[in-house]
């Protein structure tokens, strides 16, 4: 199920626009920040923890372009998405768009229910994107896809069974860092309490007949680690 906690900027020079779009986002449970030109949605950027922002082309004095511009460059911004919402269609300017940094275009008009489906559309893609991490070890190129519970090893699909993918996730989710055997079963099984030690080992040597032996390393008397 799609997470809607994403604060949304909506930018736009009219007023009315605003009001819809925000309307209907809201509605929708997301949270929404309106700005009616670029200085104030690069306020608003700085103040606040956006997500996602919704931006016009024809802005007065810095256009969208240019905001997009600026947005990028900043370093803090570097996982904020941009979307434009413009009444300019053509394939130059939708480019121009892209090239500035944008991350998708819409072309006005748009009826709400169609902005709304491409705006949970856009964020389930990138959720699903954000989901899968990649480990590059020699010529082996090794994916965990932890939205669909995949993984991916040389451009061949695998789906583990659940505990051994978890326990996969786990140890990936941060590299080199050593689990402790006590961490292993609290986060992967949790309060099956019929569970001991003998069952981690057994699903550490199924991974590892699975992926290989290089990305686990055992450290004796204490757990496992992923090695990367």
């Amino acid at each position: 199920m799609l997470n809607k906690n994403q604060h949304i900027l909506l930018v736009d020079d009219e007023q009315d626009i605003l009001d819809i779009l925000s309307f209907n986002l809201e509605k929708s449970g997301y949270s929404v920040s309106t700005a009616l030109n670029a200085e104030i949605a690069l306020k608003v950027i700085k103040e606040k923890k956006i997500d996602l922002a919704v931006l016009d082309l024809m802005l007065p004095e810095i256009d969208g372009i240019e905001l997009c511009q600026l947005i990028k460059e900043n370093p803090n911004n570097k996982q904020l998405k941009i979307v434009f919402l413009s009444a300019r269609g053509e394939d130059f300017t939708q480019v121009a768009a892209l090239q500035a940094g944008a991350d998708d275009y819409m072309v006005k008009p748009i009826s709400p229910r169609l902005f709304l489906a491409k705006i949970e559309t856009f964020f389930r893609k990138n959720e699903m994107e954000d989901s899968v991490n990649s480990f590059q070890k020699e010529e082996n190129l090794l994916e965990i896809d932890r939205y669909r519970y995949k993984i991916r090893l040389n451009n061949a699909d695998y789906f583990l069974p659940k505990k051994e993918f978890e326990l996969l996730a786990l140890l990936a989710s941060k590299p080199e860092k050593v689990f402790s055997r006590e961490n292993i079963l609290s986060s992967v099984w949790g309060n099956e309490t019929h569970i001991g030690d003998r069952t981690i080992d057994v699903h550490i040597r199924k991974l590892r007949q699975k992926i290989g032996d290089s990305y686990i390393r055992t450290v004796k008397g204490i757990g496992y680690s992923f090695k990367y």
